[in-house]
Formats: structure tokens, sequence, C-alpha cells
């Protein structure tokens, strides 16, 4: 990684509206999937839909694209029958006119047509919402996540074709490749998103078969690690707590390589999709850097 100049200007959080779900969803839980789905009574408070917005000398990226307004105001956007029902059992949502992500990224100064590339953590509604805006970026996906949507019966796994397979996106499916650096580790694969260590992508599965997570360093900054949905809680992903959604074995795989990632970058910020206190952690990183920078600096 190159140490000496910094290939990202900024590093920012956006939020495409609220998202409220079930309690047993951020978990711990005992309970089957299905039966605290149709048996729970209660909402958390509102959570954000975030999406990250990273300025890399190469071009703007996003990392994830929110949750499409088009969900609250198209009654035919979400299926009909069964999994219509599934889908509002899971999830309430709330996006106003201005939480959209084209109105997110133009308060940063920027407009879609500046997204160089879009980073998908997974397939779910609520990260695939600005693709149909997305016609001149290119949008890259792990391959096992794009597999998944052929796959039989999509719409009972929580993916809709419609508003993610759209003409005109330029697709890109990544496979992870060895990693040479040690700092990384326990990750031995990843996908370097430029080739300068900056924008590293790794293979989280357990929320989704193919969900990714994104490292970004930067010269004097904290790490940052964006873990899509692993986690809607870092406080519970740092005890070693599970949510209620995913396969458990995966899921437990991918949180004890991030927990592992902690140690092996010291200051490491942990920055989930849903997480309330997101945007505070990141701002507290930006602003202060890592001790031993600060005493080289002051010294």
């Amino acid at each position: 990684m190159n140490t000496v100049s910094d290939p990202i200007s900024r590093v920012s959080v956006i939020s495409t509206g609220t998202v409220a779900i079930r309690p047993e969803h951020v978990g711990p839980t005992r309970k089957n999937t299905y039966v605290w789905l149709f048996t729970a009574r209660r909402w958390t408070d509102p959570r954000p839909i975030n999406v990250f917005v990273i300025e890399h000398r190469d071009g703007l990226v996003l990392f994830d694209t929110g949750q499409d307004r088009a969900s609250v105001t198209d009654p035919d956007y979400f299926p009909g029958g069964l999994n219509g029902l599934v889908y509002s059992r899971l999830a309430k949502f709330d996006i106003e006119p201005a939480q959209t992500l084209s109105a997110g990224v133009r308060r940063l100064g920027h407009t879609l047509g500046d997204v160089h590339t879009a980073v998908l953590s997974h397939l779910h509604q609520d990260h695939i919402g600005g693709l149909p805006e997305l016609g001149r970026s290119d949008i890259v996906i792990d391959r096992i996540e794009w597999d998944s949507l052929r796959k039989p019966l999509p719409e009972a796994r929580g993916l809709m074709p419609t508003h993610i397979d759209l003409p005109g996106l330029r697709w890109k499916q990544v496979e992870p490749e060895g990693l040479a650096d040690p700092a990384i580790r326990p990750f031995e694969r990843g996908h370097d998103l430029f080739g300068d260590g900056s924008l590293v992508l790794l293979r989280t599965p357990g929320h989704t078969p193919g969900s990714l997570s994104m490292l970004v360093r930067r010269p004097g900054q904290h790490p940052l690690l964006m873990v899509g949905d692993l986690t809607y809680d870092d406080r519970l992903l740092a005890e070693g707590h599970l949510p209620g959604v995913g396969d458990k074995r995966q899921m437990r795989t991918s949180a004890d390589l991030v927990n592992e990632l902690r140690t092996a970058l010291p200051g490491l910020v942990i920055l989930p999709a849903h997480d309330p206190g997101v945007s505070a952690r990141l701002a507290r990183a930006l602003s202060n850097p890592p001790v031993a920078i600060r005493t080289q600096a002051t010294s």
C-alpha cells in the first residue's frame, strides 16, 4: 500500500431513509427465522439505510446504493402472495423525497453521473435501490452472489430480479484472489478494487452466500470496514453475537474473521449498513487520527 500519498480525499455516509425491523432480526435469538418472522409483534426503532461514498482519485465509489423510494410509493414494487407477506413482516421503510440516493450524493457536491463504481455488499432490496440511476457506473458484485440470483425462487430468498437485472447496467463480477498483504490476515483472499491497497473487497458470507465487505485504508487514518448486513450493531458483533437472519455457520466464520481483523488492524472501525451509531462513529474516526499518528505529529 502507498503510505506517502492518500488516493482517497473523503469518506462519507448518507442514508436513503430508515427501516424498522424485528428485534430478533438484529439478534441474537435462538428462534427459527420463520418462527419469529410470523410471531413477532414488536419493531425496532427506525434504523438508517446507509450508503458509503468514497472519493478516490480514480473515481467516485459507492458501497451499496440504498433503498429505492419507489418501494414506498409504488404499490406493485414488492411481490404479491406469500412472498409479499414475508416482505411486509420483515421490514417497514420510510423514505422522504430528500432521502433518495441522488439527493444524498448531490449534498456531497456530486451527481450519480460522477459514480465510477458501485460495490454491492449483497443483492437485497435495501442495498440495490440506486441501480436504476447507475447506468454509467461499473456495478461490482461477488460472483457467488450473482450466481445466487439465477437459482430457483429468488424472491423467496429476498432477491427481486426485476429490480436487479436491469437493462444497460455494467455488471462486474469479482472473484477474490490471494492477498500478499499480511496486514489483512486472517483474510487470505480479497479483491483490490484499484490496485493500490486503499479499497479491498473481502468475502464475508452468511447473511447471503456472496456477501462482501470493503476495507478502506488511508495513511494516517483509522482503517474502516464496511460490512453490509453481517451485523446490525457493532457492539453485538464485537461480543460474538449473530443476527437472526442468514446461514449461522457462515456468519460465525465471517464474524470471527472480522473480529480477528480488529486485532490485526488496531483502531479498525466497523461500519454496518443499518447500525444507528455509524454516522457518529465515522465522524469520530475521521476527526481523530490514531494515537500513534497524533503522537508523531506533536513530538
